[in-house]
């Protein structure tokens, strides 16, 4: 086999494995077209197709998820959109085009929750969703024959489901700075028989997160179990000054041991928040409570999780001087989880193993949903 061979079957080789890898965007669905057929679950446990809103005389299909900052901005106003129109023949369906498995932790940094099916019903229950939100995140199939490009991203269909309007809800994810009802437009005008005033705009959002994506979560799963997972050891009153928490940041504290069963078993998910929101201004300490004799086994259980957050162990022998230290209404059973906003105040406190959709509730609530 010559050389120059080796080189084409390596440069062929290589264009597979990235056409693999990097499907192109599906094309968005022209103005005037027909609605793709459909047939997906929703939140509700029920089943729902094209055919399931024959009767409606405008059907707008917004393509949203739980996870994107600006889908988020917008889900009051199509919550609002949906319940003005309805009385009027409208009918609305959200549906998440997005491949769970393909999302990364670290574009989860505004949300609580991912874009599973099973996040989608919480999700919806939680927003008071009384419209139905469909999963196509399995196959893509309905969200490739209609092409969207971000999230949200509108379609509004007239009665002979014929595309009339595609683009964007609004100008503007910020409510009080939005000048063009776009969709709201498009909807009037097509209840009165006219045309939209303006049929396609560019929409602005997360990405989809089509299948294809799905190498890049392994890669930073592979990337972060690199991170080393220092251990530093730390006296009562260095610990109760990291409560005071004179920085800039949302800490969140959690007292634990290797000892401590519950301890142990909750410690991966402080591992995904870690991951999830140290982009923002937000952090982890761990505070340890074995003894300084057992460090070699604290450290090797830190490593053994990636725990590249900070670790610190404290370095007394008294526990209650450690537990004044930390918070005066904590009763001594651990796990202990504290979140502390800048200047001290303490904003959410668990004893005892916490549930991990509360306590990222509580951050994000914090922090905020949508980009400053």
């Amino acid at each position: 086999m010559t050389h120059r061979f080796c080189f084409a079957l390596l440069v062929f080789c290589a264009a597979l494995t990235l056409g693999a890898r990097a499907e192109e965007q599906p094309k968005t669905l022209a103005i005037g077209a027909s609605a793709p057929d459909f047939s997906l679950p929703g939140v509700d446990g029920k089943t729902y197709t094209l055919s399931d809103f024959a009767g409606a005389k405008v059907l707008v299909i917004v393509f949203t998820c739980n996870h994107c900052p600006t889908a988020q901005a917008y889900e009051d106003r199509i919550i609002s959109i949906a319940r003005d129109y309805r009385d009027k023949g409208v009918a609305l369906v959200a549906i998440s085009p997005n491949d769970d498995l393909a999302l990364r932790l670290d574009e989860l940094g505004y949300t609580e929750f991912g874009d599973s099916f099973e996040d989608m019903k919480v999700r919806a229950k939680d927003r008071g969703f009384d419209f139905p939100y469909l999963y196509d995140g399995e196959k893509q199939e309905v969200s490739k024959a209609y092409g969207p490009i971000s999230t949200p991203h509108v379609f509004v269909f007239d009665q002979e489901r014929k595309l009339r309007y595609a683009g964007r809800v609004d100008d503007s994810d910020k409510p009080d700075k939005v000048k063009s009802n776009d969709t709201r437009n498009a909807i009037d005008a097509v209840l009165a028989g006219k045309p939209a005033p303006v049929e396609t705009t560019k929409t602005m959002g997360c990405s989809i997160k089509w299948s294809d994506k799905r190498h890049t979560v392994q890669e930073s799963l592979d990337k972060w179990a690199k991170e080393p997972a220092a251990l530093e050891s730390m006296d009562a009153a260095g610990i109760a000054g990291l409560v005071k928490n004179d920085s800039t940041k949302l800490r969140l504290i959690n007292v634990w041991a290797t000892w401590c069963g519950p301890c142990v078993a909750e410690f991966p998910e402080l591992v995904t928040m870690h991951r999830m929101y140290r982009k923002r201004d937000f952090e982890i300490v761990t505070v340890n409570m074995d003894a300084l004799s057992e460090q070699a086994k604290v450290q090797e259980f830190l490593s053994k999780q990636a725990a590249s957050m900070r670790n610190v162990q404290f370095s007394g022998d008294d526990k209650y001087t450690l537990i004044e230290a930390v918070d005066k209404e904590w009763q001594g059973a651990i796990p202990y989880t504290l979140l502390v906003a800048p200047g001290g105040k303490v904003i959410y406190r668990c004893m005892g193993a916490f549930e991990p959709i509360e306590v990222r509730k509580a951050i994000v609530d914090y922090l905020g949903r949508t980009y400053k």
